[in-house]
């Protein structure tokens, strides 16, 4: 497992989507800065403290970045066959099984990576703006949310990254299934029940972005684990998932 893990993070740094994903984040950012320049009651959004962070993710998880993960996830998985490298790993005794496993833990870590590098530009922003009224609470307490905002959208997205590769159209299928996913969630996080079930919105409230009581954030974990179980479930059914390739 050491060694395809290693051999994937080396496909992961010669991807063109890493460089998509760079360019996501810094233009999500730019673009809550702007929004932030509007006024409300004669004081700027962006003046707020926290505003810009809370903003930034908020916008960023809902309209950006649950497709850059499935488009990554999809990616990872789907490249051995539209490559035709599958052949060459018949040469080498790779589990199937295995292999699939460490895409889908690269992917996992990509999308933990993607929003700790979200968290690093949104911190610098914020103490340009607010240096001196951050606390160590108030930064923990957004890092919290981040890596917790990472780890959800990659179990919501999860199912979506499976399906494409069985279908066997295009990992970029993937962009389009994922930005129709996540943005229902806008409409759907309206609704108190309904935002702690649908996986997108789950994903937040169990970050802590939305409040919730005891049962709504069991329900939420609950769901993502779900579209976890559900992704490898799909994987394993097909037929090359479950043989070794030799």
């Amino acid at each position: 497992m050491k060694t395809l893990l290693w051999a994937e993070r080396l496909k992961l740094k010669r991807s063109k989507i890493l460089w998509i994903a760079v360019f996501s984040v810094i233009m999500v950012s730019f673009i809550v800065f702007m929004q932030g320049q509007f006024t409300y009651n004669g004081k700027r959004y962006v003046d707020g403290v926290g505003w810009f962070m809370t903003a930034t993710q908020s916008l960023g998880s809902l309209y950006v970045f649950p497709a850059i993960i499935a488009l990554m996830g999809s990616y990872m998985i789907c490249r051995e066959d539209q490559d035709d490298t599958m052949k060459s790993l018949t040469l080498i005794p790779v589990s199937v099984s295995q292999l699939v496993g460490a895409k889908l833990i690269v992917t996992a870590t990509f999308s933990i990576v993607l929003y700790a590098f979200l968290f690093v530009v949104t911190l610098t922003v914020e103490a340009a703006l607010h240096i001196f009224l951050l606390d160590l609470g108030t930064v923990l307490g957004f890092a919290k949310i981040y890596l917790l905002e990472g780890i959800g959208l990659f179990l919501a997205v999860s199912p979506i990254i499976a399906i494409v590769y069985r279908l066997k159209k295009g990992y970029w299928l993937a962009l389009i299934f994922a930005e129709i996913y996540s943005f229902l969630g806008l409409f759907i996080g309206i609704q108190g029940t309904m935002r702690s079930i649908y996986p997108i919105t789950a994903a937040f409230c169990v970050a802590g972005y939305y409040e919730t009581t005891p049962l709504q954030l069991a329900i939420s974990v609950f769901s993502l684990l779900i579209c976890g179980v559900v992704s490898l479930l799909i994987l394993r059914g097909l037929k090359r998932f479950k043989q070794k390739v030799y």
